[in-house]
């Protein structure tokens, strides 16, 4: 007996025609989707400040085409596509059944919307105190809204924030029955919450080792099969592109992780416990994940806007780069202090791009008073200079500041076609400590010691000699955003690479191959089971996306950046070297 749990969306803008797929190419149950990225929150914000929708329209786009279907088979619909307004996107969801002659029973589930709250607002992450207003503040929560939206009857489920795992325990409570105490059961839904929640990413998209995947222009979303003992088999439809392995799973398991203590409202799952095995071709079963009781707080997603930003990009091309790039800035500060800002980031690509962002409070400052003398220097800089920005105006930014609450202190309320539903009080498990609030997520993981460490210093082999390679042809890496922190995962395929990864690659190391990291706080956590290493780099991409300078300010390709970098591996570690093309024939 399983669950087939299926996804049809990663982000709030992914492959419209992924429901229609997931619900006509093969037996599912229940089929969900995640709208809600932390910077999300923010954009809904916005909208809603325009007066447009506080929740994600394309939800309603994708249920058009579905919503017939999953009622004739009875398929669930579970969504947190509600965003700031799940009561509104509930009405929408009415509204679109009406104009379908349909009848739908539909449930938003709300209590996460905690603005106008009086508020303990430290950074959890940075322990700063923000003292301002914030435009939104919400908190994640669980699973059991879902699943008692679930067993009343509902057809569609609709809710603000909730954790991105919430998607699939929420639908594993409902059918198995699990209460606060089967800690196991939770735990392993939350991982298989975790490596569908993102879409095609479990299914070979943005995969290290993307050669390998077939047909990835047409990659299929991916399936959990739930069981009541929480092990599952990730699979997608036949016949869709894509790959589901271990190493797909495993590149999703470590994106976006801190340590191997996986905080959430409904449990704490143990990623150091997970066990994966190909179940066959495009099938990898979960199984073998513990459990500890969730902790006593909840996080909540806090923003604020936080003044307005401008970038201007140049073009440095030729020879002497820096001195070019030194040129540049010193033309444009004469014309404009850069003292007058509230912040300056410069940055200078390999590729030769000098980005300068500047942020300030006034906005005429740091729009076209900025870019303005930017342009003014066009022809007194340096030679060949052109830029691939034109002067304009500044736009405004926000700021994502997580905080943590009490988690007696928010109240989940559940309705059903417009009437509120008893939730009844479970009685719950101990929790586990809260965490510090620059401890979050960080477990008694370390390094291996010289003590600990292979006598062969970690080749997993004697002798041999060694071969210099890029570190990425034997390892593969995922990177991504947590606040303003980045997350570097990186993992390997045997246990000797393992073993002479997890020796290897130290903070010091990495910071060696990355210098742009030197300046920035690092954990890093093991995960023998996944044969993988996490880094959480703190502070990397400042006070969030939305606020970050970064070119690349969700730290997507940090990872790949790593896997380039030249390094000594012993020998017979090393892949096998790619045959020379023979010589042409020669012509008779």
């Amino acid at each position: 007996m399983t669950l087939r749990v299926a996804n049809c969306s990663g982000f709030y803008g992914d492959r419209l025609s992924a429901a229609k797929e997931m619900v006509e190419s093969g037996p599912i149950d229940v089929l969900t989707g995640d709208w809600l990225a932390e910077l999300t929150m923010l954009i809904l914000a916005g909208n809603r400040l325009k007066g447009r929708p506080g929740y994600a329209p394309t939800f309603l786009s994708q249920l058009e085409d579905v919503l017939g279907p999953c009622l004739d088979s009875g398929i669930k619909i579970v969504s947190n596509a509600g965003g700031l307004d799940p009561a509104g996107c509930a009405e929408a969801v009415h509204e679109l059944a009406a104009k379908l002659g349909l009848s739908a029973t539909v449930a938003h589930v709300t209590g996460d919307d905690l603005t106008g709250r009086d508020l303990d607002l430290v950074n959890a992450d940075t322990g700063e105190r923000f003292a301002g207003t914030p435009l939104t503040a919400n908190a994640y929560l669980g699973g059991r809204p879902i699943a008692a939206a679930l067993s009343a009857g509902a057809d569609v489920v609709v809710t603000g924030r909730v954790t991105d795992a919430a998607l699939v325990t929420g639908p594993g409570i409902w059918r198995y029955g699990w209460g606060p105490g089967d800690l196991d059961p939770l735990a392993g839904s939350v991982v298989a919450g975790h490596i569908i929640e993102c879409g095609c990413q479990a299914t070979g998209g943005n995969y290290a080792f993307f050669q390998d995947v077939p047909d990835l222009a047409h990659c299929g979303f991916p399936i959990a099969e739930l069981r009541a003992d929480g092990s599952a088999v990730i699979t997608k439809h036949p016949g869709t592109g894509g790959l589901v392995s271990v190493g797909t799973v495993t590149a999703q398991l470590v994106y976006e992780l801190g340590g191997p203590r996986y905080l959430g409202p409904d449990v704490v799952a143990r990623f150091d416990t997970i066990t994966l095995s190909q179940d066959g071709p495009d099938r990898v079963l979960v199984s073998g994940v513990r459990g500890e009781p969730p902790p006593d707080t909840l996080k909540v997603a806090v923003n604020y806007l936080g003044g307005y930003r401008n970038t201007m990009t140049l073009v440095l091309t030729g020879l002497d780069i820096e001195a070019k790039a030194r040129a540049a800035e010193a033309a444009i500060w004469a014309r404009i202090a850069r003292e007058s800002f509230d912040e300056v980031d410069v940055s200078l690509s390999e590729s030769g791009l000098l980005r300068i962002t500047v942020m300030d409070a006034d906005q005429r400052l740091a729009g076209r008073a900025f870019s303005s003398a930017v342009v003014e220097t066009g022809l007194a800089s340096y030679p060949g200079f052109y830029g691939l920005t034109p002067p304009g105006n500044a736009s405004p930014y926000g700021v994502y500041w997580p905080v943590l609450i009490p988690a007696t202190e928010v109240h989940p309320q559940v309705f059903l076609n417009g009437q509120e539903l008893p939730l009844d009080p479970l009685p719950t498990p101990p929790h586990s400590p809260a965490p510090g609030r620059r401890e979050a997520d960080r477990p008694n993981s370390a390094p291996m010691d010289d003590a600990q460490a292979p006598e062969d210093g970690g080749q997993g082999v004697v002798g041999g000699g060694r071969v210099r390679v890029p570190l990425g042809r034997i390892v593969g890496a995922r990177s991504g955003d947590k606040g303003g922190n980045a997350n570097l995962g990186v993992w390997t395929d045997t246990p000797d690479r393992y073993r002479w990864l997890v020796t290897h690659l130290t903070t010091e190391t990495l910071k060696t191959l990355l210098p742009a990291l030197a300046p920035h706080r690092i954990d890093r956590h093991e995960l023998p089971n996944l044969k993988a290493i996490n880094f959480v780099v703190h502070g990397l991409l400042g006070r969030g996306v939305a606020a970050s300078p970064r070119m690349d300010p969700q730290a997507k390709a940090l990872g790949e950046e790593l896997r380039a970098q030249p390094v000594d591996v012993p020998s017979p570690l090393a892949p096998p070297a790619t045959p020379a093309a023979p010589p042409p024939a020669a012509r008779p």
